[in-house]
């Protein structure tokens, strides 16, 4: 394997990474608590982009229950993140 190989593999896998790390930034995966009431979106990356409350479950007297439900979407989603990204698939 020749120098000039090399240099076009490198570039390639280079190319690749790109792509890959393109594919992560752009990729939303929704996760859901208490039946779909609290909602959150994260990045391939595993950022928060969003969270979203259904009004109906906000009850001043009891926040506690509703921290847990965001605490629950959030880890939903980051799961369900790391599975679409570690499919055989996407590779």
């Amino acid at each position: 394997m020749g120098m000039g190989n090399l240099a076009k593999m490198a570039q390639q896998m280079q190319a690749d990474m790109a792509r890959a790390q393109q594919e992560l930034d752009e990729l939303r995966v929704e996760g859901s608590a208490g039946g779909g009431v609290v909602k959150a979106v994260v990045s391939g990356k595993l950022d928060i982009v969003s969270i979203a409350i259904d009004p109906e479950v906000v009850d001043p007297d009891d926040l506690d229950d509703l921290q847990d439900l965001v605490v629950a979407a959030v880890a939903d989603a980051q799961t369900l993140s790391l599975i679409h990204i570690s499919e055989p698939t996407r590779r």
